[in-house]
């Protein structure tokens, strides 16, 4: 499981990075890095107030 974050829609507010319970989001100036501590939990796609992110299952 992973998650894809839409750079289009994205409007890098860092929301998702601070309800990551497992640290694997990085907001770095223009992107959302995402690393391999990511499981796939969707807490990050369901707070994201633009709907930038979806869960790849």
């Amino acid at each position: 499981m992973s998650i894809i974050v839409n750079k289009y829609k994205c409007g890098y507010c860092g929301a998702c990075v601070g309800v990551c319970p497992t640290g694997a989001l990085e907001l770095i100036e223009t992107w959302i890095e995402v690393d391999n501590k990511c499981t796939g939990c969707g807490i990050c796609q369901k707070i994201c107030p633009l709907g930038a992110i979806e869960v790849d299952r």
